[in-house]
């Protein structure tokens, strides 16, 4: 484990993305903390190489971002991030991977990740995904979030009988659970709204009450909820 501070050029510490890097490969661990330093957006708390150091890490260092390779010894990325999901609630997890495989990001995400981008990303799409999971917002790279769509979900018939609550959540209403299907299918708000003949800001509502009733943070994971509890099916020998 290395910890360390980057020059931030003038610019307040406070108000730094303090970021922890996380991979089990040292020349990755250094040029991911070579691309982030020189941004006075970022502070580089230090770098673990596997996910035991990343919790501990985490746990002295108190980073905003955990940038989580997922691929790791000793204890892989997946696990730590569940780990760090539990004792840090308020930190999150960019996940990177060079399998960029949909059961890692299904794994990753289901886990209590925020994000997961392939490693061969650019410089500028991963400081813009750092930015994007601190402000709380998922950042999965469109590439896989399609994929996932594509290959992992499709439409029921029209007369399969939705799932009217999840994990014991409040039940979802008829409409709440058309637009998740509808989301789950790989919509965008505009599209469900032609779909249903309703305002896009009714949409809008409708996921807001979707996200809060399945205890999900982002269309990423309402994706992953809405197969798994069979509202969208698995496509069979995929």
């Amino acid at each position: 484990m290395t910890l360390g501070t980057n020059s931030t050029n003038g610019t307040d510490l406070a108000v730094a993305i303090k970021v922890l890097i996380v991979d089990d490969q040292p020349l990755v661990r250094r040029g991911l903390s070579l691309i982030l330093s020189p941004d006075p957006a970022f502070q580089v708390l230090g770098e673990a190489e596997d996910g035991k150091q990343a919790v501990a890490a985490a746990l002295q260092l108190r980073p905003d971002v955990v940038v989580m390779d997922i691929r790791m010894p000793v204890l892989d990325g997946v696990g730590a991030t569940q780990e760090l999901t539990r004792v840090l609630p308020d930190c999150r997890v960019l996940a990177l991977s060079t399998f960029d495989m949909d059961e890692y990001v299904v794994a990753a995400l289901r886990a209590g990740a925020h994000g997961f981008l392939p490693k061969d990303v650019s410089p500028e799409e991963l400081s813009t995904a750092i930015r994007t999971v601190h402000a709380g917002e998922a950042a999965v790279a469109p590439r896989l979030l399609t994929r996932l769509i594509s290959t992992y979900v499709r439409a029921p018939a029209p007369a399969a009988a939705p799932p009217s609550a999840v994990g014991g959540n409040a039940e979802l209403t008829p409409r709440e659970v058309e637009v998740w299907r509808l989301m789950a299918t790989g919509l965008d708000n505009t599209a469900i709204a032609l779909a249903m003949d309703i305002s896009q800001s009714t949409v809008k509502n409708h996921i807001t009450s979707i996200f809060g009733k399945l205890d999900v943070r982002d269309r990423a994971q309402a994706v992953i909820a809405a197969y798994e509890t069979g509202l969208v099916t698995a496509r069979a020998g995929q």
